[in-house]
């Protein structure tokens, strides 16, 4: 029985790769970088589900999907479940598969190689919270994207070094009435939202927040 730690998953997905995409994020992060906006996924001994039960939730969203991505959290984390996923997911879709990882490709290069043909596409390397933000898809313009298929140099090869065109943010809403944003903000987003939310008499409180104040993301 395969078990994979799982935040959430959201579907369609506009602002994490080409098309309308299937959004999955894996839940545990050893990396943390500072500023991240998805302090929830940093702690790890949550959200454990049985594979067969996350390709069951997954599998109606699929045939609509023209990708998927994978974020986090940190998928490579828990790299046999993430192995798991990718082959469930090749096996049912046709769709490009995009994977995002805090850590340098070199790092993470071994794990790759044992998952041939599995990720279209990879974003590697940490998040900066200071660094320029210029780049399509990427949090700061240190992070690289690979195309590591054919699919993915179809898909993905025009993004390598485009420069972002729009900062535009999905949103989700969950049925306790939480409510998230996929995507990768512009500096300064989420204190001028919480300003205008401020001044309409609306507090806006992150997980971030939540995250820093429980000491790093573990609850």
């Amino acid at each position: 029985m395969t078990t994979i730690a799982l935040s959430r998953i959201h579907f369609p997905v506009t602002t994490l790769g080409p098309g309308r995409r299937l959004g999955i994020w894996l839940q545990g992060c050893s990396i943390r970088c500072p500023g991240c906006i998805s302090a929830d996924t940093w702690a790890t001994g949550r959200g454990v589900v049985e594979l067969s039960q996350l390709m069951a939730r997954l599998e109606p969203r699929l045939g609509a999907a023209d990708g998927v991505t994978i974020s986090g959290g940190e998928p490579f984390d828990q790299p046999e479940a993430l192995r798991a996923l990718l082959t469930a997911l090749r096996a049912r879709t046709a769709a490009d598969i995009l994977v995002y990882s805090g850590h340098p490709y070199e790092t993470i290069s071994h794990l790759i190689d044992g998952m041939p043909g599995l990720i279209d596409a990879l974003i590697s390397d940490p998040y900066i919270a200071d660094g320029p933000q210029t780049l399509a898809l990427r949090g700061s313009d240190n992070q690289r994207l690979h195309c590591l298929t054919p699919l993915g140099a179809a898909r993905f090869g025009a993004l390598a070094n485009a420069p972002v065109v729009d900062r535009a943010l999905d949103v989700m809403f969950d049925d306790d009435g939480s409510v998230w944003l996929a995507g990768i903000p512009r500096r300064g987003d989420w204190e001028r939202l919480q300003r205008q939310l401020l001044a309409r008499g609306v507090v806006l409180a992150t997980s971030m927040d939540a995250s820093e104040k429980r000491g790093g993301g573990e609850a």
